[in-house]
């Protein structure tokens, strides 16, 4: 089963978005734990269109607008760049958090992350003494910091790296997703 999930993530990597949206009410849809299947969960994140995209086995599901930590959409290079990085990851932990509101830790750096960031020191892209950095995830907004809800319809970049939703929506998001979940995040 896990196969055709990951089959499933390579085709999605290389479709364009736009032909699937068709419904508007994908965006005020309720998910909650009795209309989903966790385990047949994964989430699409499209930097180009601020949104993130999740699905149940093939069927779009819901859509939320989210930010990013930078304006400069490539991906991230190392530590400090405040890129949000790209490829297939895992939601490694769940957690309340108190300044965003719930926080789902990916699995980043891994394997292909830690190969692109040498591939870059090696040709000499980035300094040999740069850290590739960790701790992204998908969290809330930092009510505590002034920063709000209107910051993610405005598709204003405000984090390090991670991927801000609006509270409503990360909390919502947060009870139906179960650590493993992939997340495919591209460009």
């Amino acid at each position: 089963m896990k196969r055709l999930c990951f089959n499933w993530l390579a085709v999605m990597l290389l479709l364009p978005l736009g032909g699937f949206i068709k419904e508007p009410d994908l965006y005020h849809v309720n998910i909650n734990s009795g209309n989903i299947d966790p385990d047949k969960i994964f989430l699409l994140i499209d930097k180009s269109d601020y949104r993130l995209y999740l699905y149940e086995d093939v069927t779009l599901r819901k859509i939320y607008k989210v930010v990013f930590g930078n304006k400069d959409q490539s991906n991230k290079m190392m530590e400090g760049d405040r890129r949000t990085p790209e490829g297939t990851f895992h939601i490694l932990s769940k957690r309340f958090d108190k300044s965003w509101s719930r926080f789902m830790l990916l699995d980043y750096p891994n394997e292909s992350s830690w190969d692109r960031f040498h591939q870059l020191q090696a040709a000499g892209k980035i300094s040999p003494n740069a850290s590739i950095g960790g701790g992204i995830g998908i969290h809330g907004v930092e009510y505590s910091s002034g920063i709000r809800d209107n910051y993610v319809e405005g598709q204003i970049n405000w984090t390090l790296g991670c991927i801000s939703m609006k509270n409503a929506d990360v909390n919502e998001l947060y009870e139906v997703i179960k650590v493993g979940t992939p997340v495919v995040i591209r460009r």
